[in-house]
């Protein structure tokens, strides 16, 4: 017998899945997009504050591995009361992140800011959540490509805000380019109320699938299984490979002799096409095996990569690139937390996938730091190049023996249930 009230009913009624979905694309665009734009102030920031590279590569470094440490538990609060506050939070901190960076005058603040509130801002609304959502609102045949609905929401972000950041920067100076930032996004905990009321572990819009074993016991059984950590050790170096050209291939360009406009529309190129890869590796990811997508992904990486290296650097080399890149950019997403709800279920995704974003972030977090710092001590990026090509190659190794069925724990844990 229903408990609901014509009120209640009057409230949740726009709350449509469709809603939702849209809801929840807009978050993960507003969420990615201010923080893929980020190398674009690297340069000004810099050069105001009379600091190196390295200070602004350990800001971001920091920011990558908070976003990446508080993933688990960001998403176990969303497993357990719903994406909404967890979403509204995090839009929260992630805008006193942005507008406290404008006025960061020390490097202490400048890591507070830039590294420690934007970090966990992003824990709590970035696509992660979303797509734990939305995990729990469509039927498993449609799982997959609602994972690339979201990631690719997120790649139109990257999209808009890095010519709209280079713009702001251009026509206001960076203090107040990071204060409008700052201010849209506000708009993430409004969407956010879409939420309310679903995709908590107790308030599905489809069964959620996985034995209720509690949270330790289900940390314990993934970081038994072969196939879990193998797809958490090759999610590092997507972190690595994303977070070191987000931040550093912008200033690498323009070294090179391209403009600052040419270099900010590379990054918006790469999330213009990201919108097609994503969508494209969602909906594969429903019909044919998720690791030789990720095998296929890693490996067309580190080739492109190695070919970008070794052709000079024109306007149009940087546009293939970054086409190519934006492809494969964040296509990895849809097949790694599909493998996650496949292996465990979707009562604990939003924990054990923030578990491999937590890895991933600890590559980030190498890659945008290690980037810094050697660029400062040899004066060129070619070394960490190179090592995320080796990396590329690593990671499609690691993936080819990856088991695509539920893990034995998770069936035997169901058979008593």
């Amino acid at each position: 017998m229903s408990t609901s009230t014509p009120a209640a009913d009057r409230a949740s009624g726009w709350r449509t899945p469709a809603a939702i979905i849209v809801c929840g694309c807009l978050i993960a665009m507003l969420a990615f997009g201010p923080r893929s734009s980020m190398g674009l102030f690297i340069g000004p920031l810099t050069e105001t504050r009379g600091w190196g590279r390295d200070v602004f590569g350990l800001a971001m470094a920091i920011q990558n591995i908070l976003w990446g440490a508080g993933g688990p538990f960001a998403g176990a609060l969303a497993d357990r009361y719903g994406p909404a506050p967890v979403l509204a939070g995090g839009g929260i901190l992630y805008a006193a992140g942005l507008a406290l960076m404008s006025v960061a005058d020390t490097q202490l603040m400048l890591h507070l800011s830039a590294g420690v509130l934007i970090g966990l801002g992003l824990s709590g609304a970035s696509f992660g959540i979303v797509i734990a959502g939305f995990s729990r609102m469509v039927p498993a045949e449609k799982r997959s490509w609602s994972m690339g609905i979201a990631t690719a929401a997120g790649s139109m972000g990257q999209f808009l805000f890095a010519p709209m950041g280079q713009a702001f920067i251009a026509g206001y100076g960076w203090q107040t380019a990071l204060v409008l930032l700052g201010a849209s996004m506000l708009l993430v905990p409004l969407l956010a109320s879409s939420f309310s009321g679903s995709g908590g572990a107790n308030n599905s819009k489809v069964a959620v699938t996985g034995a209720d074993i509690g949270f330790m016991e289900a940390i314990r059984q993934a970081f038994r299984h072969r196939s879990y950590v193998l797809l958490v050790s090759g999610f590092f170096v997507c972190g690595f490979q994303l977070a070191f050209v987000t931040t550093h291939l912008p200033p690498y360009l323009t070294e090179a002799g391209i403009s600052p406009g040419l270099a900010a529309w590379a990054l918006a190129l790469i999330g213009l096409f990201n919108v097609v890869g994503s969508y494209t590796s969602g909906v594969l990811g429903g019909k044919m095996s998720r690791r030789y997508l990720l095998v296929a992904n890693y490996f067309c990486r580190g080739v492109a990569t190695a070919v970008f290296l070794l052709v000079p650097v024109t306007p149009a080399s940087v546009i293939v690139y970054a086409a190519v890149m934006g492809l494969l950019w964040l296509s990895t997403v849809p097949p790694t937390s599909g493998l996650v709800a496949l292996m465990f279920g979707t009562r604990y995704l939003g924990m054990l996938y923030g578990f491999a974003f937590f890895s991933h972030q600890v590559g980030a977090f190498i890659g945008v730091w290690l980037g810094g710092v050697l660029y400062e001590r040899t004066g060129s990026y070619d070394v960490v190049w190179w090592l995320s090509v080796a990396l590329a190659m690593f990671a499609a190794i690691v993936h080819w023996p990856i088991t695509e069925k539920p893990a034995p724990s998770l069936a035997n844990a169901e058979a008593r249930a």
